[in-house]
């Protein structure tokens, strides 16, 4: 069982709470046990689990990567440009994996997963699988 998500994402940096499309296709699929895979192909974004209840925390995020992978570099050789992109997704990851149990993901209190866009804004792609068992 899986699904494809197409979203617009509307920054260069962004992080999107796709929580409850997740578990909208866990619900969907009525599978009571098991894992639901999150995956992202897109080099130049990702998938994360953190915090979803305060909106600050995905902001300091986005700065402290800046902070970490500056957009401009004079020794970045990448003809594109977004070689921060790059680097930002990488760290980040392309996928995340959550247990589903009772029908329900298994996240703590606090927790909510995101698709990240580092080199948007963008129509992007996003893929869940959900694996029974």
């Amino acid at each position: 069982m899986i699904k494809q998500w197409t979203i617009q994402t509307t920054k260069r940096d962004e992080f999107v709470d796709i929580t409850s499309l997740v578990q909208s296709f866990v619900t969907e699929t009525r599978v009571q046990e098991g894992m639901v895979v999150v995956y992202c192909p897109h080099t130049t974004a990702g998938i994360t689990i953190n915090e979803n209840a305060d909106p600050d925390v995905t902001r300091d995020m986005i700065r402290r990567f800046d902070e970490l992978y500056p957009w401009y570099h004079s020794l970045d050789r990448h003809s594109e440009g977004n070689t921060a992109a790059h680097m930002k997704a990488s760290t980040v990851g392309s996928s995340a994996h959550v247990i589903v149990t009772k029908g329900q993901l298994l996240l703590g209190t606090w927790q909510g997963i995101y698709f990240c866009e580092f080199d948007g804004p963008r129509t992007r792609t996003f893929y869940v699988k959900v694996i029974e068992g």
